[in-house]
């Protein structure tokens, strides 16, 4: 028996897929801890979507060496598929999984954990192993399922079809299985997450694909509560927001938008228009009272002047988000859009996030003050440091509350009363 600790960067979907490693390595017999200095093995999920990204991977495998210079490290997922040679030369590091052998990380990690260099967690006293999600930071309230892999998208910014390969879906028995192994397992929500969603099940010709997934989780599993990760804004129609006439079903989509200017998402490869999101956001939040719509914003593409971005900028001022993921264009090795001309100077591309972000704390407080004075369900998911518990919201906002009781993994009705700092003040009282 081992100690494993599992750390992921970047999306959802990195997430899940390292919530099935746990419990993989849980099935094994090894335990999964939450302190690397503990590990005998330390697998880092990485994420390669932008150079930012590279970084922040390279950093951590660095500071895993550091925090146990005695444990083995597998550095697995989008860097790995992308630089597989760098990967190979950071410190500690035994194992370089790509993104086409993830799934057998589990296969190609424990056979090789024979050398003696490893150090083996002997458990003598007969105590059984913690449950796996102990070492993912303690929380039980949520989980991550990744329902599909891929893109046939071929957006002239994004690396991710490159590293992820085509769109490819899990068979429908198989999601709702895993869905209900977990609510017996004692999660109140499961995530359900993809590189691109919105096409799941069209490689299986499975009619309606996602809608059609999502009405059967609905009918056939018992789960308080599903999300759905980010959707790209096309192939939805009044239909699939019908299914909102389930509670069960949280009230947030991500809809990544990338720009607000027409031109600029002609030169990304984007299947939509400013107009054709307007509509698109209106429907949806006409239909889904209460609907938070969340969108990623790209700035500094190629050949985005003053007047484009701030055409993106007005847009986005119009569309009153709920929150705003900002990146600043980075260009990715592969993409068709490092041969674009008029790249953006690197200090504009990054003046330019700033202001979007600014931008974005505006609209999520805005979005937070209106529902001061409601009562929402909260799914509290841990206890702070302060001594205040924190929970969600079905759209997601985050609240804090004061309470003795162990509120833990619990869905309570709560009086939203006031909005500090980065969240909503609530009182339970029910």
């Amino acid at each position: 028996m081992m100690n494993v600790y599992l750390q992921s960067l970047g999306c959802r979907l990195n997430q899940s897929e390292v919530e099935t490693m746990a419990r993989q390595f849980a099935a094994e017999g090894h335990v999964v801890v939450g302190d690397p200095a503990q590990a005998d093995v330390c697998v880092v999920n990485t994420c390669a979507v932008t150079a930012e990204a590279e970084r922040k991977s390279r950093r951590r495998v660095g500071a895993l060496a550091r925090a146990n210079p005695e444990a083995r490290i597998a550095v697995v997922g989008c860097y790995a598929t992308l630089t597989p040679q760098h990967c190979d030369a950071l410190p500690g590091v035994a194992w370089v999984v790509p993104n086409a052998e993830k799934g057998q990380t589990v296969e190609i990690v424990v056979p090789s954990l024979h050398s003696p260099s490893v150090r083996f967690s002997a458990r003598e006293d007969g105590v059984t192993p913690p449950r796996f999600w102990e070492g993912l930071g303690g929380r039980r309230t949520r989980a991550f399922v990744k329902v599909q892999d891929g893109c046939d998208n071929h957006c002239t910014y994004c690396i991710t079809c490159l590293l992820r390969g085509p769109a490819r879906s899990r068979p429908v028995a198989g999601v709702v299985a895993e869905v209900q192994a977990l609510v017996e397992a004692g999660y109140r929500e499961v995530v359900l997450t993809g590189v691109n969603l919105g096409s799941y099940g069209r490689d299986l010709g499975l009619p309606g694909g996602l809608h059609t997934l999502v009405g059967i989780l609905l009918t056939h599993t018992d789960l308080p509560r599903i999300r759905l990760s980010s959707l790209e804004p096309w192939g939805l129609d009044e239909a699939f927001f019908g299914l909102w006439e389930s509670p069960r079903l949280c009230r947030q989509l991500h809809l990544p938008l990338q720009s607000g200017c027409d031109e600029t998402l002609r030169r990304m490869g984007r299947r939509i228009t400013t107009a054709e999101f307007a509509r698109l956001l209106a429907t949806a939040c006409a239909v889904i009272p209460g609907l938070a719509v969340t969108t990623d914003i790209l700035v500094g593409f190629p050949g985005e002047d003053e007047v484009a971005f701030r055409v993106s900028y007005d847009f986005v001022v119009a569309m009153e988000f709920a929150r705003l993921h900002v990146f600043a264009y980075s260009p990715r090795p592969g993409t068709a859009a490092t041969c674009m001309s008029d790249q953006v100077p690197r200090l504009v591309r990054r003046a330019r996030a700033r202001a979007m972000r600014e931008l974005g704390a505006e609209q999520i407080f805005r979005f937070r003050r209106r529902f001061v004075g409601q009562k929402m369900e909260v799914l509290w998911e841990q206890r702070r440091h302060d001594g205040r518990w924190v929970g969600l919201t079905d759209n997601y906002l985050r609240v804090v509350t004061h309470a003795e009781d162990n509120l833990r993994n619990r869905l309570t009705t709560t009086r939203l009363l006031t909005v500090q700092n980065d969240y909503l003040v609530g009182e339970v009282i029910g």
